[in-house]
């Protein structure tokens, strides 16, 4: 029989033998954020060097405000993947709840408008954040009650969503001038010296500390990590894993309305195209973030990392003179190397 002390003897021995690299994994493993972390400061000190106006109050400011869309949609993004699932729709969703509220709010004076046209603005962003709400009601009634794979089930809705976009708002574009000053408001920004802060930054910023919150001290964001890691031991342990999956769509619904009225202040218009890489970025940012595509593992810190990320390599490659494809290399790089590492550091031995 081995005495009581054995247990810790032998950890302390195993911790002994283990190697630097090994260390390194147990510590990335433990600490997702990390490694992106890391990328992101070699990154910008990098493209310092490259070119000193990098860092400049004025470009700063740029980067962020770039950052604002694809770091917002890359939390409800982030909730889904961490549940080994993936949402293809995310942005003709975003697309069609801001064309929503656009299109409610928009100035009857204004040409081609619909029969909906000038309604309280207020109560037009509430109904187009609705419609965000709801197509992640769609998205995760088709997952759950169907049984169907997330990825096939979002690349379906998103030529849905993209279409009803433009069968329901006529694939006109509202521009500023004929939308009320509260559908632009998120687009106003404050003056810190030279560097200019948007108020849709700042609210970013509050849904990351919310949802970090609430994914860390709940037992909806407890639950949210038991499924994606394990969905049969989640089930055993009492967790009805459809109803966490299908909260996790409506949440990230709930974002993507959210989303909707955000991107109208930062282009200043509402258009009824949606970015043909919006998806593809939020994904990025959540991979290049640490968040594992095998669920279960992750942090909203890592992903908004990741969101700053994208846009400073793309930025810093824009002024270092490369051409648009080099940008593009570059984030097709990181990403196969944010999914190699993220393989690595699951085979941690504990």
């Amino acid at each position: 029989m081995s005495s009581p002390g054995s247990g810790t003897a032998e950890l302390v021995e195993f911790e002994q033998n283990r190697t630097p690299l090994q260390r390194l994994q147990g510590v990335l493993h433990k600490y997702p954020y990390l490694s992106p972390l890391i990328v992101l400061v070699v990154a910008i000190v990098v493209f310092y060097l490259l070119n000193d106006r990098f860092l400049l109050p004025q470009n700063i400011s740029f980067i962020t405000q770039q950052t604002v869309v694809v770091g917002t949609l890359a939390i409800a993004q982030t909730i889904i993947i961490l549940t080994a699932g993936i949402d293809l729709s995310i942005g003709a969703a975003t697309t069609l709840a801001q064309m929503t509220m656009a299109n409610l709010a928009v100035f009857v004076t204004a040409s081609n408008v619909l029969p909906i046209a000038g309604q309280n603005p207020y109560v037009a962003i509430i109904l187009g954040i609705g419609v965000g709400v709801l197509t992640g009601v769609i998205n995760g009634f088709l997952i759950v009650r169907l049984n169907l794979p997330p990825f096939i089930v979002t690349l379906g809705t998103l030529s849905v969503f993209t279409a009803l976009t433009l069968i329901l708002f006529k694939a006109r574009t509202i521009q500023a001038p004929e939308m009320p000053e509260v559908m632009k408001w998120l687009g106003n920004t404050i003056k810190i010296g030279d560097f200019s802060l948007l108020y849709g930054v700042i609210l970013m910023l509050i849904l990351y500390v919310i949802f970090g919150y609430i994914m860390k001290n709940t037992a909806w964001g407890t639950h949210v990590y038991a499924v994606g890691d394990d969905p049969v031991a989640a089930e055993l342990s009492g967790i009805s894993t459809k109803r966490v999956i299908f909260s996790v769509y409506v949440v990230a619904g709930l974002i993507v309305g959210i989303a909707g009225w955000l991107t109208i202040g930062r282009v200043g218009s509402a258009s009824p195209n949606p970015d043909p890489l919006l998806n593809l970025d939020t994904i990025t940012a959540v991979v290049i973030g640490g968040t594992s595509l095998f669920g279960g593992r992750g942090t909203l810190l890592g992903t908004l990392i990741g969101a700053f990320i994208i846009t400073v390599v793309q930025n810093g490659l824009s002024l270092a003179g490369l051409d648009q494809a080099y940008r593009v290399l570059a984030i097709g790089l990181l990403v196969i190397a944010a999914v190699a590492i993220d393989q690595w550091i699951r085979k941690v031995k504990a």
